[in-house]
């Protein structure tokens, strides 16, 4: 009896921190549109919008560095667990939209430029997705292998090319604020990768 009581009390527990870390996921997602003026809400409350962010960030760890086990083993959870995405239930919101640009360098001299291509909706909200995620990634490492592996579907499509160039950005939209005072988007550098692909030599192919 004693060994049963034991075991629901860690069952509640774990429930308790669950949802408590699926709180605190949702809690900084909506402050940092509240923090970003994104709102109706008067200016001069956007400083304490943004500490109360930092607040919950630190709760989560993530001020921690990325060497510390208890912010790699939060985050491992709060991945594999779904948690980080999708939980800042705010409306109505459009959030800024990164832009994912591909500058595709050729042995005559020639430069093109590219997008991402999906074939269906579906495969364009995916790789819409996909960006928001690279975008969002603060590991330098992982981001740039991320974007590597897109670049090198496109490099697939123009073997030719000796060089590719992704730069990676946002449009960054106005606030409530600078939307009624006939403010436009600006786009807004954020990272830049140089890739350089090469087939495979007949030899290996038979290899």
């Amino acid at each position: 009896m004693l060994q049963e009581l034991n075991r629901r009390h860690v069952y509640l527990a774990c429930f308790a921190v669950h949802f408590l870390i699926i709180f605190a996921v949702c809690c900084r997602d909506t402050l940092s549109v509240l923090a970003k003026g994104y709102t109706f809400c008067p200016p001069s409350l956007d400083i304490y919008w943004q500490k109360a962010e930092g607040a919950v960030s630190a709760a989560l760890g993530e001020h921690l560095a990325l060497s510390n086990p208890v912010r790699q083993s939060g985050s491992t959870y709060i991945q594999l667990a779904g948690i980080g995405f999708g939980y800042g239930f705010f409306a109505p919101n459009v959030p800024d939209s990164y832009k994912l640009v591909f500058e595709l360098h050729y042995p005559d001299g020639r430069v093109e430029y590219e997008l991402p291509r999906v074939a269906t909706p579906g495969s364009g909200l995916r790789v819409a997705t996909l960006i928001d995620n690279v975008a969002q990634t603060h590991y330098d490492p992982l981001r740039e292998l991320m974007v590597k592996m897109v670049a090198y579907s496109v490099w697939q499509e123009h073997p030719d090319a000796t060089m590719i160039r992704a730069v990676l950005g946002f449009v960054s939209l106005p606030n409530a604020a600078g939307f009624e005072q006939g403010i436009s988007e600006s786009y807004e550098f954020l990272y830049a990768y140089d890739f350089r692909f090469s087939s495979p030599s007949p030899e290996s192919e038979i290899r």
